[in-house]
């Protein structure tokens, strides 16, 4: 491979598997910024830029995407990212740079921004198409054994069935990473139940699960519910009136077992959830309604 920077983006796949391993595939700002050192140099993996090249290196490392900018990106019916050149001008030294990406079949690491300050990391992707006439680039995901050293990754290579899955399971992950931020945010890190506040105990629930064609990726159709209380709720032993009254599964409140039973569960009923600041988050009244006549048919 021609790039003198190779060891850099190994390094930095590597760096970002150990990372992803202590913190989740969701990493936030400042720990990017923050970077890894290689041979005395700090190298940062974003900036304020999409298109992000660190100084010690030739040509981009990474591109990001931010939801709701001018530069908001998505999917093409082949399975492919579309991502937007920097500003209006092909020859900018961003668009170059990501051109050349294209000619050397470089691999670069694709961040997708779930809320301010948190971003999902997916690597190696490869620029694979330039479209100076819509002012876009066309991005593939790939798997980690494109890259070898050494040897030439061949992008575009992979069978369209496994491009598809590829982009399915990415897809996904952007989904549920970016509504589990929302709407943790919104409920300021607590369970809507209970009040605990601990992040890593805390799940984003769907009002209507998203396997519903009714059901939509907002913040109005989820609530912020720890480990416990999320399975109660998915489990119908837990309901939610449209009100925002929380109900326990009349053979529940019956049952006399431990402290968990009590006061986990049985002393929560007809209490109020915790709801978020901004009444434009506040679950939606009429999924609430949908949901609560599941949750009386299951008990």
């Amino acid at each position: 491979m021609k790039d003198s920077n190779l060891q850099i983006r190994l390094a930095a796949f590597d760096w970002l598997v150990k990372q992803t391993n202590i913190h989740g595939d969701v990493l936030s700002r400042e720990l990017l910024q923050q970077g890894f050192e290689f041979e005395g140099h700090n190298i940062p993996l974003v900036a304020p830029q999409g298109i992000f090249k660190p100084k010690m290196m030739d040509l981009p490392l990474s591109i990001t995407t931010i939801p709701g900018s001018p530069y908001d990106d998505g999917f093409d019916k082949n399975g492919l990212l579309v991502y937007r050149y920097r500003g209006t001008d092909p020859n900018h030294r961003d668009n170059v740079g990501l051109r050349e990406t294209l000619r050397l079949r470089l691999p670069l690491v694709y961040f997708f921004r779930t809320i301010p300050g948190n971003y999902l990391a997916t690597w190696p992707v490869y620029i694979v198409g330039d479209d100076p006439s819509t002012l876009t680039f066309k991005v593939q995901v790939d798997e980690m054994d494109s890259v070898a050293i050494g040897l030439e990754p061949k992008p575009g290579m992979i069978s369209e069935p496994k491009r598809g899955y590829i982009t399915a399971t990415v897809r996904q992950r952007i989904h549920q990473r970016s509504f589990r931020d929302r709407v943790l945010q919104a409920y300021r890190d607590q369970c809507a139940f209970c009040r605990l506040k601990h992040r890593e105990l805390l799940d984003a629930s769907h009002i209507i699960p998203d396997t519903e064609e009714i059901s939509r990726p907002t913040v109005d159709n989820g609530m912020a519910l720890c480990k416990l209380h999320h399975a109660a709720f998915d489990s119908f032993i837990l309901g939610v009136t449209p009100d925002y009254t929380i109900i326990v599964r009349e053979d529940i409140l019956e049952e006399i077992d431990g402290p968990i039973l009590k006061h986990g569960l049985q002393e929560l009923h007809e209490t109020k959830i915790i709801l978020p600041t901004r009444k434009s988050d506040w679950p939606s009244q009429e999924l609430l309604e949908w949901r609560f006549k599941q949750f009386e048919m299951a008990g």
